[in-house]
């Protein structure tokens, strides 16, 4: 069998290029299966991709779901720079929520102004403590971030579990694990009459903005990078470590938990066992399929919430199973990551062994 032999110089165009080769492979398969369940292709890929952006309601939905892919993507992409690697948004995401929730549970009744801002704020705070956590096992104890934010995202939905089912369960909510519904102070209000879209989407607006301008000008963000990619040099030029860790995943952490106090603020108004439908981890795709750039990234966070649109669908239209989202996720994933080891490696022939 062949090796794989590291390329000098990795081509900068095909690492670009990677994403496109990945979507056109996830196509071709994903026509193989379709022909493989009696679907028509072409019909199926209509319900995917055209469908959900037929009506108003539609692109609503799209930035309803791209928000918070788009948001977690960009503070996941910082740690990723920088080879830090938080697998676990899923739980910032959660806690995020949960510390929301609360805000908005506390003060259930009070109408003013500031009761949104705060549980923003608080979402921030707790998402942010969530990803200390792990930057704390790392420092201290060189603990590996890849399972340690993992392992805390089950804890923190059993939290969320423990919560709905017992302290902050809705008396009237018919014994549903459910917290009450949160009154107006506490939304962020639809834009128009019978949509969902509201002004979460802007904190992923800013988030894209500011994530755009800490990469392209800041110094800081240039140390994360030579740490990632050269942590030798980085020692050498005085860098911290330590630093490098507690920043890119307490900003990770701070985002995935913005992310989820949109969600409860938003979209589901309450605190349920479905606040999220797996961003945290989705979110990991988009990053990587947008070449770790905030632009990039947008693109990205808009193609897979219309993945998740046109998985709804195709459930209802081509009476498909709901994995069927997860399972173009997945491929997408697959391919991406075989794309980028060929742009960063070439087969080479295996030397054959030599007989006396």
């Amino acid at each position: 069998m062949p090796l794989l032999e590291a390329r000098p110089t990795p081509s900068a165009r095909m690492r670009l290029l990677a994403p496109l080769i990945a979507i056109g492979l996830t196509l071709a398969v994903g026509s193989l299966l379709f022909l493989s369940l009696g679907k028509n292709p072409i019909e199926a890929f209509g319900v995917f991709f055209i469908q959900p952006l037929s009506s108003g309601n539609g692109w609503s939905e799209l930035m309803v779901k791209a928000g918070p892919l788009i948001l977690i993507a960009q503070g996941l992409a910082i740690g990723f720079r920088a080879r830090i690697y938080n697998i676990g948004a899923e739980g910032q995401l959660i806690m995020g929520a949960l510390a929301g929730g609360g805000v908005a549970i506390a003060f259930d009744g009070v109408d003013a102004w500031w009761v949104l801002p705060l549980m923003v704020i608080a979402g921030a705070i707790g998402g942010a403590l969530w990803g200390a956590i792990p930057a704390l096992l790392r420092t201290r104890f060189n603990a590996q971030e890849t399972l340690t934010t993992l392992m805390l995202a089950y804890v923190a939905t059993f939290a969320l579990s423990y919560m709905v089912n017992g302290p902050w369960r809705d008396p009237e909510g018919m014994n549903f694990p459910q917290s009450i519904m949160f009154g107006d102070p506490a939304l962020f209000a639809p834009w128009f009459e019978g949509m969902r879209v509201n002004a979460a989407i802007l904190i992923a607006a800013v988030a894209s903005l500011a994530f755009w301008i800490f990469t392209s000008r800041s110094f800081l963000a240039y140390q994360l990078t030579v740490g990632g990619l050269a942590p030798a040099a980085a020692r050498y030029a005085g860098f911290s470590a330590n630093r490098t860790v507690w920043v890119s995943l307490v900003l990770s952490g701070l985002t995935a938990g913005l992310a989820g106090v949109g969600e409860v603020a938003g979209p589901v108004g309450q605190l349920n066992l479905n606040i999220s439908p797996g961003y945290g981890f989705a979110a990991i795709i988009v990053a990587y399929l947008g070449r770790l750039n905030a632009i990039g990234i947008v693109l990205a966070g808009l193609l897979m919430a219309l993945l998740y649109l046109g998985g709804e669908a195709a459930q209802v239209a081509l009476q498909l199973p709901a994995a069927i989202t997860g399972l173009f996720q997945g491929m997408l994933l697959f391919f991406l990551l075989g794309a980028d080891v060929f742009v960063d490696y070439r087969l080479k022939p295996r030397p054959r062994p030599a007989y006396a």
